[in-house]
This record gives structure tokens, C-alpha cells and sequence, in this order.
């Protein structure tokens, strides 16, 4: 198996020191998995124009541990149309000519953060083949389970004077903020959210409340009297278990605890790991505001506007909040995959001990629901409860979802796959299997997962309230309740119903 590796990715692995980051697990994956690890003869010569000559030096060094194309494929029409539509620059087409060797199939996959380079392979028709860092981390683990690293991730609220501040995981907050250990410490006392690998620390999160007095004068250009939540300190190694969407929604539901107008974050993007986090920030809603002074140089600030808002065609940039006009479809899901699927909404009577984070699709927001329903008109904004099958006594409705869109009509197996890879409950062979059903082919739902019900209504009082109309009327699939069966379902369960905009404001 061939890999091909983007410039950035190969610039930043050999000139960085690599401890428990992003570039480490790819590269240990590539060499556990002995795929060759390839660079195109454009890359080198972007290497020799690299304005800073310590790089050049050593990178002069350290190529020789890969396998440079000694030859390039000529770019058929096809390619040569995308370049003439989309390259601006000389580095542009570089990017083209690198894209251009996987879409040849001369070499197997290309891995690479470049947005511009993803949005040809789609043009081109060849994503299958083209992967940022995190998808390819997630496919592997998904191909590979024996060789994954994490068989138990363990995600907790701790205080800082509990937490080992000399673990190599916070060298990086070293290099950038001088006198960090000392700030680390004075915070003994308070509390931060840790992920930890055994003895390893893969995540770390520091959130602090800010009122309307707060001074903001190193920000430019200036920030407004609001309250806000600040993201403090924040750092995730990428690995292909969804840990940075858990401590999404971490912040996300502090911010709504809280009553908070804004949540920000000031962040250098200097290293390939603040840019991932950076990309992850912006696909949930954080836009770029400006930048903060710092003494190692300027921070860059991403705002997310925390007010009741709903944007349904794209619901992670408003998220949690959803329409409370949507439509509403009560589905079932089989208490076997229940909380594999939904662990925030683990019921009494289960052991969290069963369901520990060491799987990616309960970390995720994100996540894949599978269906054979006759009724899939879904759309997204659209809402979805979720109905824990057991009975007439055990079964009861634990979480509400919010459809992201319906994925109907699926060309093959491969697709199928891909598609719900990392954000279902299944491996590769169960989810073969589904797609091979006699019955009809299955379709899939992404939705996010809103909000757990405080009190679960259990199918007696569905029937009670009127939501359902006997024992033989539970949902086999998705079936349209009406507003007023959710808001009898949202009053039974006790909700905090701050998630559901009645009337979306503004941005402020």
C-alpha cells in the first residue's frame, strides 16, 4: 500500500519534536501497518524553498525514510480542467500535481489537511482515496482493531492540582506561554475535564466564566461587554476516537448551564495540532474575530455566538439549539445498541463501567442511525426521539436528536461502510451483514445527539398521555408524532427546554 504524503504533513513530522500527538499516531500507523510512505518530487522542492534554513537542513537529512515517486503521471483532462477552474497559484498547482497521482492510481491513498485539495478529489470524484489525518486515523482503527493503542479511554472533571503538569502531553503549552507551570499550579484548586490512557494523557480542557466587567483590551478588535464562557486551555490529540467532539460537548453544555451570550477561544496556529483544532472549532460554529496580543506572539481569537439560533440546514453551527417547529418522529432503537449508541443517556439499572469511552461513536455528537423505515422523508433540522425498546414497563424514551441529513439511496457496500464507519454501533462485519439483509436496503440518518431526558416516560405512560395508542403501536421505524405528543413527552421527562428556539434571535 502506497501512501502519499502532503508537504505540511511530512515538514511538520521530521522539524517537530513528536511526543503524544496528531503526526505520531499517523506515522506509527503507517509503519505498523508497513505501508510506504511516499512523497512526490514537488514536495521536494518545496522543502528547498522553505524560508527557514534549519528546515531545509533537515529535512536534507531525514528523506531518505521515504520513498520519493520517481516518476509523476501525466494529468489527463480531467485534472486539467480542475486545475484551470480552482489554481490560483504556483503552490495550487502543486497541490493539483499531487492530487493528480491518486486520482492516476499511482499510489493508493494521499493524506492531507489542505481544504483546497479535498474540495478537487470531490470535483474528481476520488474522497475515497483522499483523507485528512483523523479519517485515516479513523479508518484504520476501524480496519484494525488488534493494533489499536486505546482499549480504555477514561473522561473526568479533576482539579488542576491532581493532574501530572510536568506529562510531556503539555510541552506545547511550554514553548507557547512562558511561566505555564506556574499558572498550572495557582490553579490546584480548580476544576479541568482530563482524558487519560491509562497513565497517558490524551485531552485536557480548562473552561472559566467571564462577566461583562472583563477587560479585553489585548483583543483587537475589541470584544463587547457580554457574558461569555473562555475556553482556556484546550488541547486534543487526534486519534480516530472522537475525543475532541466529547469535550464539545462538554463546553457546549457548560455554555448552556451557565446562561453564557458567546464562548471563545484564543489560539496560536502555529503547529499542524492548533490547526486541526482550529478546523474542528470552525465546523461547530467558532468564527475568526481577530487577534489577542501574547508575549510569544498574536493569538488568534474564534468566537461562537451562544444565542438561541437555528441554522437547519447545517445544525453543528447552532448547536445544541434546535427549531421547536421541526417536524418530530418517535423511532425505536433495541436496548442492545441503546447506550452503546446514546452513553449520556445510560439508564439506572446499567454499569457506566460497560460503557467507558473506548469506542468512537460514543464520543461523537455526530452519530449514524440505521434504518429500513418506510417512512425516511426526514430532513435535517428535523427532530428525533428515541425510544429504548423493553415493554410495556421497560421500555422508555431516553434522548433527542436532531437530523443532520438522510443518506437514501447508497450505491454499494463500500459507500455503506464508509459512511457509517465510527459513528454506529457496528464494526466492518456487522455493518456488512446489514447491508446484505434480504430485506431492503438500508438507509442512514446522521443525526446530533441534543439532550437526555432527566426523567425517562416509560412506554405505560407513552400510552397514557396519548403519544402512542397501545402496546402494537410502537414505531418499527420512524414515525411523525405531533408537536404537542413532544411537549407532553418534554413535560413528563422534566426537560429544560433552553435548547428548543421558539423564536431565533439575531447575532449579536
Amino acid at each position: 500500500m502506497k501512501v502519499l504524503l502532503d508537504t505540511n504533513i511530512v515538514i511538520h513530522r521530521e522539524t517537530s519534536v513528536i511526543m503524544k500527538n496528531d503526526i505520531g499516531h499517523l506515522f506509527k500507523w503507517l509503519d505498523d501497518l508497513k505501508y510506504t510512505k511516499c512523497i512526490h518530487p514537488a514536495t521536494l522542492d518545496e522543502i528547498k524553498r522553505h524560508k527557514d534554513p534549519q528546515v531545509v537542513k533537515t529535512m536534507a537529512v531525514k528523506l531518505s525514510s521515504y520513498h520519493i515517486l520517481k516518476t509523476v503521471a501525466p494529468m489527463g483532462q480531467e485534472v486539467q480542467a480542475v486545475s484551470a477552474k480552482y489554481d490560483k497559484t504556483p503552490n495550487d498547482t502543486i497541490d493539483t500535481a499531487i492530487l493528480n497521482e491518486v486520482f492516476s492510481d499511482r499510489v493508493d491513498l494521499l493524506i492531507t489537511e489542505d481544504k483546497n485539495i479535498h474540495k478537487k478529489a470531490k470535483v474528481l470524484g476520488c474522497t475515497d482515496k483522499v483523507f485528512t489525518i483523523t479519517q485515516f486515523l479513523e479508518k484504520v482503527v476501524a480496519e484494525n482493531p488488534e493494533l489499536a493503542d486505546y482499549k480504555v479511554l477514561s473522561v473526568k472533571k479533576e482539579h488542576f492540582g491532581n493532574i501530572d503538569v510536568t506529562d510531556p502531553f503539555f510541552d506545547s503549552f511550554r514553548e507557547d506561554y512562558p511561566g505555564f507551570d506556574k499558572w498550572f499550579n495557582k490553579k490546584a484548586d480548580e476544576w479541568a475535564y482530563i482524558c487519560s490512557v491509562d497513565a497517558d494523557i490524551v485531552a485536557f480542557l480548562y473552561l472559566k466564566q467571564e462577566g461583562p466587567d472583563e477587560n479585553y483590551n489585548d483583543i483587537t478588535p475589541p470584544m463587547g461587554r457580554a457574558k461569555r464562557l473562555k475556553i482556556g486551555t484546550f488541547k486534543v490529540v487526534h486519534n480516530g476516537y472522537k475525543i475532541g467532539e466529547r469535550f464539545l460537548k462538554i463546553i457546549f453544555d457548560n455554555a448552556m448551564q451557565f446562561g453564557v451570550g458567546e464562548i471563545y477561544v484564543t489560539i496560536f496556529d502555529k503547529t499542524l495540532e492548533q490547526k486541526l483544532l482550529i478546523s474542528m472549532l470552525q465546523e461547530w460554529g467558532f468564527k475568526y474575530h481577530g487577534l489577542k496580543a501574547s508575549a510569544t506572539g498574536n493569538e488568534h481569537v474564534y468566537i461562537r455566538d451562544f444565542h438561541p439560533m437555528v441554522d437547519k440546514a447545517n445544525p453543528k453551527l447552532t448547536f445544541p439549539y434546535v427549531d421547536a417547529d421541526a417536524n418530530v418522529y418517535l423511532v425505536p432503537i433495541y436496548q442492545a445498541y441503546h447506550t452503546e449508541l446514546l452513553p449520556d443517556s445510560i439508564l439506572n439499572n446499567e454499569s457506566p463501567a460497560d460503557f467507558v469511552e473506548h469506542e468512537p461513536h460514543r464520543n461523537a455528537i455526530s452519530k449514524v442511525y440505521i434504518s429500513r423505515s418506510f417512512e425516511r422523508s426526514m430532513k435535517p433540522g428535523d427532530l428525533i426521539v428515541f425510544y429504548r425498546t423493553g415493554g410495556y414497563y421497560a421500555g422508555v424514551v431516553t434522548t433527542i436528536g436532531v437530523v443532520e441529513n438522510v443518506t437514501v439511496n447508497i450505491p454499494d457496500e463500500q459507500t455503506f461502510i464508509k459512511l457509517c464507519r465510527k459513528r454506529s454501533v457496528f464494526d466492518d462485519t456487522e455493518l456488512s451483514k446489514h447491508w446484505h439483509h434480504k430485506r431492503s436496503p438500508p438507509f442512514i440518518v446522521n443525526f446530533l445527539s441534543v439532550y437526555s431526558f432527566p426523567k425517562r416516560p416509560n412506554l405505560a405512560e407513552l400510552i397514557r398521555l396519548g403519544v402512542v395508542a397501545d402496546v402494537h403501536s410502537v414505531p418499527q421505524g420512524f414515525a411523525r408524532i405531533s408537536k404537542e405528543a413532544l411537549n407532553l413527552i418534554l413535560t413528563a421527562s422534566r426537560s429544560d427546554r433552553r435548547f428548543l428556539v421558539t423564536k431565533p434571535v439575531e447575532t449579536v
